[in-house]
């Protein structure tokens, strides 16, 4: 039986095990999503089914987990951001767009710098969620010991937070999330030199413990091209209960392709827009 070829299948790419890329018919732009700080190209695997057809995903898989268990955890942004970079050249015959939640909005930008230096690259979107712009460093202390990353994912409140007190599940999991806060404590930008020439949609939980509202619209200043600030109920993790809505949010931006529309969506008085009303997502 022939699959159907719009039915979008996540199936890791031996060739490219950065990615899980969710294929879908005939896209005109792909959504390259970055995840938190000890997470997994998973969180992002319900995401195809909420936007529209036409955008692509791509989950982005760091070394150091699942099926990348053997290989060693990024030792810096740098080196990071450089190899996602490298390998989303065979993915970039399509405008691209990014995401980032909490570590994965570093990653995001970070990317996104390098893409203007890609001939051809053309990135119609940043959206970061859940943190500050990364030139003011890390508002609360990246732990480092198993007590601070226990105590960071308690706060947190995480995905499969639970599984890291697992007494077998934690020893698989907590070199990641160790491996990762390293990097973070170590990732310490300087202002931007140049700033980022795509518009930058910063997402928030209303209780984040991390990450105030107000944190949020220090974006601004990574962008020439336009910032907003978009506020969810919720904490940290918000975008696991509101997911409907950030991405119904995020396909208002995307379709068409995101640019600015002031006459649509203008800020409010405090520089913040509500969700906007988009078309259906496909079921």
């Amino acid at each position: 039986m022939t699959p159907d070829p719009d039915v979008r299948a996540a199936r890791p790419d031996l060739r490219v095990p950065w990615f899980r890329h969710h294929r879908t018919g005939r896209p005109r732009l792909r959504l390259v999503c970055f995840p938190h700080a000890g997470g997994t190209a998973a969180v992002y695997r319900t995401w195809p089914q909420g936007l529209p057809e036409e955008v692509e995903v791509l989950a982005v898989q760091y070394p150091g987990r699942q099926d990348r268990l053997t290989e060693p955890c990024a030792r810096s942004m740098t080196e990071l951001a450089d190899a996602v970079t490298a390998a989303l050249g065979p993915f970039l015959d399509l405008p691209v767009a990014l995401f980032g939640h909490s570590m994965g909005s570093a990653v995001a930008y970070e990317v996104a710098l390098r893409l203007r230096r890609v001939p051809g690259a053309r990135t119609v979107a940043l959206f970061v969620s859940g943190r500050r712009a990364p030139h003011l460093g890390n508002r609360v202390p990246v732990a480092l010991d198993d007590a601070g990353l226990l105590e960071s994912v308690r706060r947190l409140g995480g995905p499969d937070a639970w599984a890291y007190e697992h007494p077998d599940m934690g020893d698989l999991l907590l070199p990641s999330l160790r491996g990762d806060h390293r990097l973070l404590h170590g990732y310490r930008p300087d202002p931007p030199a140049e700033r980022l020439r795509v518009p930058v949609t910063a997402y928030g939980g209303d209780r984040d413990p991390v990450c105030p509202v107000g944190d949020l619209d220090t974006w601004a200043e990574v962008t020439d091209a336009g910032h907003r600030t978009v506020v969810l109920p919720g904490g940290h993790f918000y975008l696991r209960e509101r997911e409907e809505e950030l991405l119904a949010h995020l396909s208002s931006r995307l379709t068409p392709p995101a640019r600015p529309d002031p006459a649509r969506a203008g800020p409010l008085r405090d520089g913040r827009v509500p969700p906007a009303e988009v078309s259906p997502p496909r079921g």
